[in-house]
């Protein structure tokens, strides 16, 4: 016991490294621990680069299905409630709930929790989609018609451009729920970062779930920073209102 403390305490400097001490090891076990992030480097790497895959997968599966949604949506009040009240009803089943039950459809794979996060992100980017459509002046589009714009035109060229600051607010907000979300894949093993946290959690494993955590939240902020840099450069009329 003499020999291990010493050991310990010495930090494995001319020691035998059988023995050298750790502030990720079982005895020390501290929560923030450079150590553990320079051994385990590719570790969290390659977590972290399937969270950004499964997030980025789903946001777009989700603005594939929000936008046509979205377009129906906005045609009647009624259209309206029924399509966010189905995407809010999917949003309030339990991940333990919905995953466990797109498996016999998927497996446990990745599809599994890419489709499961685009459904619960539909809930804000209907919403985004409708709310920024609606918000396009009415003497805009009938200027717009007037000057012969079709249906399909007068969408991509008129209301899209002027609704994109209240789309991109919804899916900056969509963005940053599913950087969160996705950890909660790790029920079928594809969580990302989310595979760290829990086994952090089951193993009282300190260095990996604080580690962890704190590049999901790295994640989600430079996600955010991205969106609005994207705002910026697609909306540069925004950038002049403001400025004026």
């Amino acid at each position: 016991m003499t020999l291990l403390a010493a050991a310990i305490d010495d930090g494995g400097s001319g020691g035998d490294p059988l023995f050298t001490s750790k502030c990720y090891d079982a005895f020390r076990n501290d929560w923030f621990c450079w150590q553990y992030v320079a051994d385990r480097r590719q570790e969290l790497v390659d977590a972290t680069a399937q969270h950004v895959q499964i997030t980025l997968l789903s946001v777009a599966l989700g603005l594939l299905i929000a936008f046509p949604v979205a377009l129906l949506a906005r045609r009647s009040a009624r259209m309206e409630s029924a399509a966010l009240g189905v995407a809010t009803g999917i949003y309030t089943i339990p991940s333990l709930a919905l995953f466990p039950l797109l498996v016999p459809f998927t497996g446990l794979s990745l599809s599994t929790v890419v489709i499961g996060l685009a459904l619960y992100a539909l809930t804000v980017l209907v919403r985004a989609i409708v709310d920024g459509l609606r918000a396009v002046p009415d003497d805009v589009r009938e200027s717009a018609v007037g000057l012969g714009y079709g249906p399909m035109r007068l969408l991509l060229r008129v209301e899209l451009p002027l609704a994109l600051p209240t789309i991109v607010a919804g899916v900056r907000v969509a963005t940053v729920s599913t950087v969160a979300l996705t950890t909660v894949g790790s029920l079928v093993a594809y969580g990302g970062l989310g595979n760290l946290i829990r086994d952090g959690v089951r193993t009282n494993f300190r260095a990996e779930l604080v580690s962890a955590a704190v590049l999901c939240v790295v994640i989600a902020v430079l996600f955010d920073i991205v969106l609005v840099l994207v705002q910026r450069w697609l909306t540069p009329w925004a950038r002049k209102g403001a400025a004026t």
